[in-house]
């Protein structure tokens, strides 16, 4: 699924330009995913088109408080992991998200098969959150999303 999102992430831009569901799923069979694949992420892709457009049975995702502290009941936090839980910190405490986007974030990650969600799963979600919302993070999330920690010199 993760690799699907990846594709589309890549490959359209924000909002509009994305294909209808039928369309982008003839294009993804196309280019080779396996049909489960492109099922779970189209699903996964409806789910985030509901936070963007949230019902009034949503109201955690419309207006949340900026200023509130995220307590995690424990299937969250099974669902989540230590990983993506620290990352989802670094992002509240560093990167300033918005508390919205964050609620966004937590909603996909919890509608991710599997877990706990791996961390370079958690930030693909992040890229496709800010990339529904039509929003750019700023520089610090952009490098902490694409760079590998593994890889970084230390000064």
């Amino acid at each position: 699924m993760f690799e699907v999102l990846t594709f589309v992430y890549e490959n359209y831009d924000p909002g509009e330009s994305c294909p209808e569901p039928a369309h982008l799923e003839r294009k993804l069979t196309a280019m080779g995913f396996e049909s489960d694949e492109i099922g779970e992420a189209l699903t996964w892709l409806q789910g985030l088109e509901g936070a963007a457009h949230p019902s009034p049975l949503q109201p955690w995702l419309v207006q949340p408080q900026p200023d509130s502290i995220r307590v995690y009941p424990r299937h969250e936090r099974q669902h989540l992991g230590m990983k993506a839980l620290g990352f989802l910190g670094f992002l509240e405490n560093a990167a300033n998200i918005p508390a919205q986007l964050r609620e966004v974030v937590i909603e996909r990650a919890m509608a991710a098969p599997g877990g706990p969600v791996s961390l370079e799963d958690l930030k693909i979600i992040v890229l496709m959150v800010y990339w529904r919302f039509g929003q750019e993070p700023d520089a610090l999330v952009l490098d902490e999303l694409f760079n590998d920690p593994a890889e970084r010199v230390l000064h």
